[in-house]
């Protein structure tokens, strides 16, 4: 039986995987919608830009639905805390979701063009929504959010929702603004040919340079402005932890700590930079599908980073420090995390290799029929 520090830091791994997974494949979607009547100079134009994520997108948002659903399983706690302190934020996130499958599906069952445009404007407004939106919430992380808990452990937030956009959450919403679009851009000169391809090669270097300043622009803010935990005492992580239990104090280091401790993690943003650059380079030399494998490697290390620099932090509470939320005390039981894990090495792969070979049937570059999006 695998011991219960051991069972949280595989879950750590699990959904950080997820949120991986989801980045990298959901990117080229809202990308994708994003970037919609920027690059998609005509009717055929963004029709071929739908086909390209048309057969797809359904899948790629199991990734979130089982982030979610794992969150409630595995850190009820986080669950609770993070979605009821962000619930106006993911009330938005859930509304833009919702304008996608009319967008996509309904778009070109009608020939006015007043009809489509309607679709295409709330597409737009559907991917760069999404984006802004899912790089407010990791900026929270970071920052932390004002929220307690009371003696019968009932979570109190005690911020508003405009509390929510501190500059430091703004930067990351700009960052991965960038980064879903060069990721959308790469997967539209994946499956396009013509000037709409290179529209998107030009899309690439432009975004895909934003990605890269602006992360390292909000590096330096994150480790000049941000103030980063670290925990002074923790009950034996072998149990189960109380929230409030613990001892957590200001690093001066802030969430560089990590880093200075094992010097081997700083490899990470290193290979991030250089990935996202060899994206930016290979798509100018037309080749797509390379560049979008090294720009997917890019968003991957650059969420190994965040990962590393947070940890074992889930979220801080900027208010009550001893009450931020950890992998060590937001965990279930033991035995729920035992046999979640048997579940996931079952599914896991499955899922997988049915992903894997829906984007081999559907490979290839996309063309317009009649019966297309």
């Amino acid at each position: 039986m695998i011991d219960y520090v051991t069972l949280k830091l595989i879950w750590w791994g699990i959904f950080g995987f997820l949120i991986i997974a989801f980045a990298v494949t959901e990117g080229w979607d809202i990308g994708v919608a994003f970037l919609l009547p920027i690059i998609g100079r005509n009717d055929n134009e963004r029709r071929l830009m739908l086909n390209a994520i048309g057969p797809t997108w359904e899948g790629n948002q199991v990734w979130l639905i089982t982030l979610g659903a794992g969150m409630f399983a595995i850190w009820p706690i986080a669950y609770g805390t993070i979605f009821s302190s962000m619930y106006l934020a993911f009330i938005l996130v859930l509304i833009m979701l919702i304008l996608r499958p009319p967008g996509i599906d309904y778009r070109s069952k009608l020939k006015s063009q007043a009809w489509r445009n309607t679709w295409d404007g709330a597409l737009f407004l559907s991917g760069l929504v999404l984006a802004l939106s899912f790089g407010v919430v990791v900026g929270n992380l970071l920052v932390g959010l004002p929220f307690t808990f009371d003696n019968e452990m009932r979570e109190i937030y005690t911020g508003r929702f405009i509390t929510m956009f501190s500059p430091c959450a703004l930067l990351f919403a700009a960052v991965n603004l960038c980064m879903m679009g060069t990721q959308g851009a790469l997967y539209v000169q994946y499956k396009v040919t013509d000037q709409l391809a290179e529209r998107a090669k030009y899309a690439v270097k432009i975004l895909g340079r934003g990605f890269v300043v602006t992360s390292i622009f909000t590096c330096m803010y994150v480790l000049s402005w941000v103030p980063g935990y670290e925990i002074l005492m923790m009950p034996d992580r072998n149990t189960n932890i109380i929230v409030t239990e613990k001892l957590v104090g200001i690093n001066p280091l802030g969430w560089a700590n990590n880093f200075a401790l094992h010097h081997e993690l700083l490899i990470f943003p290193t290979l991030a930079i250089i990935s996202v650059l060899a994206a930016i380079t290979l798509s100018q030399k037309s080749r797509p599908a390379t560049a979008l494998l090294a720009h997917s490697m890019g968003i991957a290390f650059a969420a190994l980073t965040l990962g590393c620099a947070l940890f074992p932090f889930i979220m801080p509470s900027s208010v009550e420090p001893n009450h931020s939320l950890t992998i060590w005390d937001v965990c279930s039981s033991k035995l729920t995390l035992a046999w979640s894990l048997f579940a996931v090495v079952v599914l896991l792969p499955i899922i997988l290799m049915y992903t894997a070979w829906v984007y081999r049937v559907m490979r290839g570059k996309v063309t317009l029929r009649p019966e297309s999006y």
